[in-house]
């Protein structure tokens, strides 16, 4: 994994790396590996979350074909009144 250092901005970096190794799962990893976790533990998990993933994409699949109406969009208070953030 490699994150570009512009302008000695060391911060940004590391937000950047951070975000980068969440989307990899990285940290779920390191966390997972933590404890010894037994088979049929790992079994049971793995199943769970294959459930989960197959029921969100139906879930999705449904809402493009109109059976489910779109999730609605979070609004936040005062959104209007706060500054556009400049562009960087």
């Amino acid at each position: 994994m490699q994150v570009l250092v512009r302008d000695n901005n060391i911060e940004q970096a590391l937000r950047v790396l951070k975000k980068k190794m969440q989307r990899e799962g990285v940290f779920r990893e390191m966390k997972a590996r933590k404890s010894y976790e037994k088979p049929s533990e790992k079994r049971v998990r793995e199943k769970a979350e294959a459930i989960r993933r197959s029921r969100k994409a139906a879930r999705k699949q449904a809402q493009r074909d109109g059976l489910l109406p779109a999730p609605k969009k979070k609004v936040m208070p005062n959104a209007a009144a706060r500054p556009a953030r400049p562009a960087s």
